[in-house]
């Protein structure tokens, strides 16, 4: 069954992902990426144009409509950081696959983002260091109940270079472990 990748901005689902999938042998769908090149606008850009709650209602669909016409049952999606906290979509992840919380501390989240160019992340856009961690703080607070909901949680191993791998590996061995 596919894996679907949940977690905050910066959590490396995207980069595990990867990692997960070239391990694994599977495909792998960042839908972010997708949503991209189905709308012709990065999610950021859409946001900027649209606004939020329109770009959650195209962003489930590009999911579905991505998991309905894939021909390959061994797939690993990185979602949207928001994307299980809007209507039922917890719901619809579990139905499709297995859905895996890659949990993080908020300080180690926002050293992570400190390393992107937030430009690309309207909600961060211009806060500082200490509004940052304030905002994801509260918004962890506020997702937790949904990324809870996933089958498993990955804890982080903290903030240190190779954490994007350890995870992978993390995953890697327990999806070998229920095959």
């Amino acid at each position: 069954m596919p894996i679907y990748l949940i977690g905050y901005m910066a959590a490396g689902k995207t980069t595990v992902g990867r990692l997960l999938a070239e391990r694994l042998g599977w495909h792998f769908v960042d839908l972010d990426e997708a949503f991209e090149e189905i709308h012709g606008l990065s999610t950021a850009d859409y946001i900027r144009q649209y606004g939020i709650d329109d770009f959650r209602i195209k962003e489930k669909y590009v999911l579905e409509d991505i998991a309905d016409m894939s021909p390959y049952e061994n797939v690993v999606y990185a979602t949207g950081g928001g994307y299980p906290c809007y209507e039922d979509n917890m719901d619809c992840l579990k139905e499709l696959g297995t859905s895996l919380y890659l949990r993080w501390t908020a300080e180690d989240l926002v050293s992570r983002l400190m390393l992107t160019d937030l430009s690309t992340r309207p909600v961060l856009q211009g806060r500082s260091k200490e509004e940052l961690l304030a905002f994801v703080r509260s918004q962890l607070a506020a997702r937790e109940p949904f990324y809870a909901q996933a089958d498993y949680i990955i804890d982080a191993p903290g903030f240190v270079l190779e954490a994007d791998e350890i995870i992978a590996e993390q995953i890697c061995d327990k999806v070998l472990t229920l095959s």
